[in-house]
Parts: structure tokens; C-alpha cells; sequence
């Protein structure tokens, strides 16, 4: 009787501790990459190819998580930092909250794990989608204003992710690109990639570029765009990655009921409550820097 008890409590010992690797082995799992298919594309502005960084049920689950939530995109205004509507960027998108699902906080890991910044520094993952026609003109990711600076200071890497294959359009140029005059280019490539060094989007893969020297000023070289589609629909997950921590714990008051920027009315105004909730809003875990503005307070 007591052999079999021991017998039970020993499988039962070995199961737990079974169990216990696979879920730390999986942990680890989703945060390795492989460098081998990591290629450099230029160095002005720095930057790199992940070929295969997510795989086709990653790229499918991000497109469901957005497909039915997306809203017309979006720009930071130059001088007052404000969300605006601007012909530049005419694609839809959302953002996603941050460690959303199993699925998304293991992509988040692998980011952090690749660019070696920390997951605290990254902005919560943007979905993009282009249809025929619509583009990103080219643009500097670091700010030109303070009140975007105010949290996390500039946005030094850029982590652009595709999420689908496209026939033919969509690329991301670098008009600046050091490389600009030596890439190949056949017909397969759209008018508007020829006027720089271009990526074509091919789905999993990842394309990281970084918007600061490594001294910390801004590079011009890291201006970068999106070609209009021609043929086909293109996805792809964007993100922003900061100097420092774009975590900072909000200080409520007694009521938790005041706003943490004073941007925050102006934001509210072009709605980013409902564009960005995990800044703006947050949850009861971890409250948003807006939630005045929001009026979001009794909730």
C-alpha cells in the first residue's frame, strides 16, 4: 500500500515537473530568434531583414485580432503633436493592447530579444492595411515636436512586420538610403521603388530600421515610405520602439480622475480614446494618462 503511494506521488512529482519545463521551455521558445536569417540592407540609415521572424498562423491570427476594428490612419501633426487625418497616409489600421494573448506577447518578446531593447520601450503593435492605391508617403518615426517626446523621448527603431504577400505595389522605400543607386531592379518592382532603396513586402518577414544614430541624433537617412498598392492588399504590424520606457506608471490623484499630458483634451478631440485605449484609457490594472479627457473616470 505504501510502495504504491509512493510509486503515485513520485509520477505525480515527475508530471508537475514535466509540465513545468515545456511551459518554461515555451517561454523561451517564442523569444529566440535566428540570426542566420537576419541580412544588413544598408547601414545609412541602419538597416535589416528578418527573413521568416513570424510564421504564416502568426501573421493570420494578427490580421483576425484587426480585421473588424480597423479606422482610418492617422498622423502626428509636426508642431503640436496632435493625431490628424492627412492625404500622406491614406491606410486603415488599430492598435492591439500590449501582451493582448499568448500570440502577441510572444512577438513582443521576440522583438525585444532581436533589436536587444527592452519590451517596456515598445509602443503596443500597430495593424496596417493597404488597399489598391493607398500609400505612406515618406516620413521621419522621430518626432519633431516635445509633446510626443514627453513620454518614452524619441522613437529610435522601427520593427515593421509583414503580414501578407502582395502582387505587385506596396513596397517600403528609403528615398535617402545610402544603397538607393545600387539596388537592382527589374519589372517587378512599382515606379515609385525606384526612387530609393526599396523592401518588397513578403509575409513573415521583418524589417527593422533605426531613426537615431548610435550617438542619438536623428538620422535624416531613416526617412522611409510606403508605396501605393497596385495589385493585391497589404498587412503589416508596425512597432515603435523608444529611447526609454513608454511604460511610466500614471500619478493619480484621490479620484484617479486627472488627465497626465497636457495634450490630452486635444487628443481626446481627434479621438484617440478609441484609436489608442491602452494609453489613452487603459484598464483596472493599469490606468491611462487621458482618462479625464476620455470621460472614462467612473468606470
Amino acid at each position: 500500500m505504501a510502495s504504491s503511494y509512493n510509486t503515485l506521488l513520485l509520477l505525480s512529482i515527475l508530471l508537475l515537473i514535466s509540465l513545468a519545463f515545456h511551459r518554461s521551455e515555451a517561454k523561451v521558445k517564442r523569444a529566440v530568434f535566428n540570426p542566420t536569417r537576419v541580412t544588413q540592407l544598408s547601414w545609412r540609415p541602419r538597416a535589416f531583414l528578418y527573413k521568416g521572424f513570424l510564421s504564416d498562423d502568426e501573421c493570420d491570427h494578427l490580421i483576425a485580432l484587426a480585421r473588424d476594428k480597423l479606422e482610418k490612419s492617422m498622423v502626428a501633426d509636426n508642431d503640436s503633436g496632435k493625431s490628424v487625418e492627412s492625404e500622406v497616409r491614406t491606410s486603415s489600421g488599430m492598435f492591439l493592447e500590449k501582451h493582448q494573448d499568448d500570440v502577441v506577447a510572444g512577438i513582443e518578446q521576440r522583438i525585444a530579444t532581436w533589436t536587444f531593447i527592452p519590451d517596456k520601450n515598445g509602443e503596443s503593435i500597430q495593424i496596417l492595411h493597404y488597399e489598391n492605391g493607398q500609400k505612406y508617403e515618406p516620413h521621419f518615426d522621430f518626432f519633431h515636436d516635445k509633446n510626443n517626446q514627453a513620454l518614452g523621448g524619441h522613437r529610435i527603431a522601427t520593427v515593421l512586420m509583414y503580414l501578407s504577400d502582395i502582387e505587385k505595389g506596396g513596397e517600403t522605400i528609403f528615398p535617402n538610403s545610402e544603397e538607393k543607386h545600387s539596388q537592382p531592379k527589374d519589372d517587378t518592382w512599382s515606379d515609385c521603388a525606384r526612387n530609393g532603396y526599396a523592401v518588397k513586402p513578403r509575409k513573415g518577414d521583418a524589417l527593422l530600421f533605426f531613426s537615431l544614430h548610435p550617438d542619438a541624433t536623428t538620422d535624416e537617412n531613416s526617412l522611409h515610405g510606403s508605396c501605393p498598392v497596385i495589385k493585391g492588399e497589404k498587412w503589416s504590424a508596425t512597432k515603435w520602439i523608444h529611447v526609454k520606457s513608454f511604460e511610466a506608471v500614471p500619478q493619480l490623484s484621490a479620484n484617479g480622475c486627472e488627465d497626465q499630458n497636457d495634450q490630452c483634451p486635444q487628443w481626446a478631440a481627434v479621438g484617440e480614446c478609441a484609436k489608442n485605449p491602452a494609453y489613452m484609457v487603459g484598464n483596472k490594472d493599469s490606468p491611462g494618462f487621458c482618462r479625464k479627457s476620455c470621460g472614462v473616470c467612473s468606470q
